[in-house]
């Protein structure tokens, strides 16, 4: 490996997770005390149950406040199912799971009409898709016509059956799993619909001191159900209303400069096949609104920006096949650009 790759590590560990700045004093034009108590509710009733993981955790709450889907991935047993279960049951909207199989059809999501022998006419029967919050396990192990499937829901919040259209019930969030190391039985997700996602979210292993809280809780349950702790906080309307203040909150015209500026970088690297689209400058935007009225801010701030970049970009852009070969990721060159794009002051 040269040089390059290996300023690209180093780039990589200092700009991935930018610390935020929690010691600014000033005064906010909106009231963000309770999205911030929302917030911190949730964390806590998850964190009731998952150990460490404040990452994936603060990710997944800045999706529902972004109004956007997310795409956890990690290896087998490190709790991407049981993390987006325990976030539905501590919010009180509906929730639906779906099991992706090789063998699954379209209408095995979306629904279908079926012929009522009563009225002689065709009813439309909902599929399990038609809920506030959507579980897509293993979301690669289906192929690509009902990956297709999801295209239109995902972005438009609607489907569209037999030439009628169902509008989904808001807030409508999609949260999907997948495992990056099993081959056999699996699909790749295409560009399209990776491009659906706001963020892909990676889980790590735990470290050890985390490894043996995970192991100790386990004990103490003695056999209870670990979701049975979790209770409900956050309503539809709690919900509609924190992505509206998130809406509201300001952002400055050099930070949407800074922003383009990191999305046409994209385009532009040497080191990537495939840069970002202009729905990736939107979810960074949105992404860096949710992260700033997390932290109780009404505004944005580089750092914001920064935070969102990574786990925006990681699924939206392509490596070249010959940096590929080197062992560079797209977590690495998206951290390069970072550290090369000026920050505006």
């Amino acid at each position: 490996m040269d040089h390059t790759t290996d300023n690209l590590n180093e780039d990589f560990e200092n700009t991935l997770n930018p610390e935020p700045n929690d010691n600014v004093n000033f005064t906010n034009r909106i009231d963000l005390s309770e999205l911030q108590e929302g917030v911190a509710q949730i964390r806590t009733e998850i964190s009731k149950v998952i150990v460490g993981q404040k990452g994936m955790i603060d990710m997944l709450i800045a999706s529902i406040l972004a109004n956007g889907h997310s795409l956890i991935e990690g290896v087998p047993g490190v709790a991407k199912t049981i993390s987006a279960k325990l976030l539905a049951k501590s919010l009180a909207i509906g929730f639906s799971r779906i099991q992706f199989t090789p063998d699954l059809m379209p209408s095995d999501i979306l629904g279908t009409s079926v012929f009522d022998m009563k009225t002689s006419e065709f009813e439309f029967k909902k599929g399990p898709i038609f809920s506030n919050m959507i579980l897509i396990d293993e979301i690669n192990r289906a192929p690509a016509k009902t990956q297709a499937a999801l295209f239109e829901v995902m972005e438009e919040r609607q489907v569209t059956i037999d030439g009628n259209q169902y509008k989904m019930d808001l807030p409508f969030i999609v949260l999907a799993t997948q495992n990056p190391v099993e081959q056999e039985g699996t699909y790749c997700l295409p560009e399209a619909q990776l491009d659906r996602f706001l963020f892909k979210i990676d889980i790590d292993y735990p470290n050890l001191e985390e490894e043996i809280e995970i192991i100790t809780r386990e004990q103490d349950l003695k056999g209870s159900k670990k979701t049975d702790k979790i209770t409900q906080h956050l309503d539809k309307s709690k919900i509609e209303a924190f992505q509206e203040l998130v809406n509201q909150i300001i952002i400055e015209p050099n930070l949407i400069k800074y922003i383009a500026d990191l999305i046409v970088n994209t385009r532009t690297n040497p080191f990537l096949y495939l840069g970002a689209s202009p729905r990736a400058s939107i979810a960074i935007l949105k992404a860096s609104k949710a992260f700033a009225a997390m932290q109780g801010r009404d505004f944005v701030t580089p750092e914001d920006i920064k935070r969102a970049a990574v786990p925006v970009l990681q699924h939206r852009v392509i490596v070249t096949p010959e940096r590929e070969m080197e062992g560079i990721t797209t977590k690495q060159i998206i951290a390069q650009i970072i550290d090369a794009v000026e920050i505006p002051r």
